[in-house]
């Protein structure tokens, strides 16, 4: 570790907090955006890079706050006492409640039937080459949808020129469809018929063979969070405040890409 880091044997390690000062510099210089954008510019230099197919999806990570911390927004902190709040049978939301350790934090469920979880929510794009992360954003779970968030991305992708867009059926709405088509994009999601009036979807776009591969595509995105998930730390991050978390989330996926771009060099050269 110390040769690592630099030390030798008989050097002094710095103290703990140095880390965290440092960190602190390194998000208000916006450092883990440009490391991020850097690496992707290695990957286009050696042509790893579609310019026209992507994938987007989302997730929930959990925020390093208890549900006990979630408490009414009118509520003094002196009367919290510390000790085991029994929350069960409180209506509780993100309106009336907030929590007092990570403000940033909302109260959000994976899907209907699950328990509700303070999360952030974190989305990306990918691009359908190789899966390569071309773009990541962190927000708050449950004012900002996936949706939402994935226009904001999109908007940020380089060239005018048509693109295409793979999603699952959660994106199959007429505001992100149209939002799509706005930003010269051909939206190729997944068609949700249950929605009612039928999915936004239709032949048009289903009937040609780009669209079948798109849907083979995007599941590339589902191993990066997955990755994310097991080895980056992304599953519960240990730091508190939204742009803590987005500077974790973003270095997280620089690495990912690194990792990535050695796997397919190396297979390349076998």
């Amino acid at each position: 570790f110390r040769w690592f880091v630099g030390l030798e044997m008989q050097d002094k390690v710095w103290n703990h907090s140095t880390f965290s000062k440092n960190r602190d510099r390194l998000l208000k210089h916006e450092v883990f955006t440009h490391f991020f954008d850097s690496v992707l510019a290695m990957a286009k230099q050696r042509d790893l890079l579609s310019s026209e197919h992507f994938s987007v999806d989302g997730t929930l990570v959990d925020a390093w706050a208890s549900q006990e911390s979630f408490q009414r927004r009118d509520k003094d902190d002196d009367d919290h006492n510390g000790s085991g709040k029994d929350f069960h049978g409180e209506k509780r939301s993100n309106a009336t409640h907030v929590s007092r350790t990570d403000p940033d934090a909302e109260l959000m469920r994976k899907s209907s039937g699950t328990a509700s979880r303070l999360s952030y929510g974190v989305h990306q794009v990918i691009e359908n080459r190789n899966g390569l992360v071309v773009g990541v954003t962190t927000t708050s779970s449950a004012s900002t949808t996936e949706r939402e968030a994935a226009i904001d991305l999109l908007a940020e992708l380089p060239g005018e020129h048509r693109k295409t867009l793979a999603a699952d059926k959660g994106y199959d709405t007429f505001d992100f469809i149209h939002g799509c088509r706005e930003l010269n994009i051909t939206p190729h999601v997944a068609q949700n018929d249950n929605r009612p009036g039928g999915s936004r979807i239709d032949e048009r776009t289903t009937r040609h063979s780009g669209y079948y591969l798109s849907m083979i595509r995007r599941r590339l995105i589902e191993g990066t969070f997955g990755w994310a998930k097991q080895y980056g730390g992304l599953r519960r991050l240990m730091v508190r405040g939204k742009s803590k978390v987005s500077g974790q989330v973003t270095f997280i996926m620089a690495a990912y890409n690194l990792l990535r771009m050695r796997n397919l060099e190396r297979n390349m050269a076998l």
